[in-house]
C-alpha cells in the first residue's frame, strides 16, 4: 500500500461535550489519534482536527492533551484536556483509575455466560512467543494485572449478510493496550472485524500490504473492528459529567434495534 494515502477514510468528529477546561469528542473510525513514525504525513489525525477547532485557545496559551486513548479502528468518546491545569487533574484521575469508560463490542458467536470477568494479564505476545505483529497482546502470567468484565445484551441470529454474533457490553478497570479486544478474543469471542484478534495474523499483515481486499471482506466481514466506546464518566472541579455516544452507523446496522 503506497504510504502516499492515508488509510484512515473517515477523518470525522463531532463534539459531545465542552466546558472552559474539557472538550468531549466522537471519534469515528478509522482515524489515527495523533501522529505517530508509521503515519503518512498526509493522514489527518484526531489532534491534528482538535487543535485546528481550539485554535483560539491555543493562541492564548491553552493547551489540547488527550487524556484517553482509542485505537485507530475503534470509534467512540475521548476526553480531552483544554489547559495544563485540566490536564493534570485529567490526567491524576486516569492514573487513579477514576475516569470511567463503557464499551459495546459486536463479537462472533453467542456466549454461553450472561456475564464475565477476564482478570488475565496481558504482554506483549513477542516478548513470550513467536509473532509476526509486534504490537499484538497476549494473556500471559508475566504480565501487569488487568481486569475486563462483559455482559451480554444481545444475541443475533445468522442471516445471510452477517453472521451468528452477540453485543457485549464491556467495562476496563485497567487501561492496557488492546485490553478488551484481547480479553475477548481469549475467551474465545474475537471481536468482528478485528485484524489483529481475529481469524489469525495473516489478516492484519495482508491489509498492511495491499489493503482493504474482497478475500478480507470475506474473512473479516467489517472493514474495521466492531468496538465503540460509548460511555464516558469524570469528575473536574467538584461536577461529575457524564456522556454518551450511542453507535456509529457502520455498527449499527449490525444491531436489529436501538441500543444505549
Amino acid at each position: 500500500m503506497s504510504r502516499d494515502f492515508p488509510i484512515a477514510v473517515h477523518p470525522d468528529f463531532s463534539v459531545v461535550y465542552e466546558d472552559e477546561d474539557a472538550l468531549v469528542v466522537d471519534k469515528a473510525a478509522p482515524l489515527i489519534m495523533h501522529p505517530t513514525g508509521c503515519v503518512c504525513r498526509h493522514e489527518p489525525t484526531l489532534l491534528g482536527g482538535v487543535s485546528q477547532l481550539l485554535a483560539y485557545e491555543l493562541a492564548s496559551g491553552g493547551c489540547v492533551s488527550l487524556i484517553n486513548r482509542l485505537d485507530r479502528e475503534t470509534s467512540g468518546l475521548v476526553l480531552i484536556a483544554k489547559n495544563a491545569a485540566a490536564a493534570h487533574d485529567l490526567g491524576c484521575a486516569m492514573q487513579r483509575r477514576a475516569i470511567h469508560k463503557r464499551y459495546l463490542a459486536i463479537v462472533r458467536g453467542w456466549p454461553q455466560w450472561e456475564s464475565a470477568c477476564c482478570a488475565e494479564p496481558l504482554a506483549p505476545m513477542h516478548t513470550f512467543t513467536a509473532t509476526r505483529i509486534r504490537v499484538r497482546q497476549a494473556c500471559h502470567p508475566n504480565g501487569p494485572p488487568c481486569r475486563t468484565s462483559f455482559r451480554v445484551l444481545r444475541r443475533m441470529p445468522a442471516s445471510e449478510k452477517w453472521p451468528r454474533r452477540a453485543l457485549i457490553e464491556c467495562f476496563p478497570f485497567t487501561g492496557r493496550m488492546h485490553q478488551i479486544r484481547a480479553h475477548l478474543s481469549f475467551l474465545g469471542f474475537p471481536i468482528l472485524g478485528d485484524k489483529i484478534y481475529g481469524p489469525d495474523e495473516s489478516c492484519y499483515l495482508d491489509f498492511i500490504r495491499d489493503g482493504w481486499t474482497p478475500q478480507l471482506a470475506e474473512r473479516l466481514i467489517l472493514p474495521r473492528h466492531a468496538l465503540h466506546a460509548c460511555d464516558l464518566e469524570f469528575s473536574l472541579h467538584g461536577r461529575t459529567i457524564r456522556v454518551h455516544a450511542g453507535l456509529p452507523p457502520d455498527l449499527a446496522t449490525l444491531v436489529p434495534v436501538e441500543v444505549s
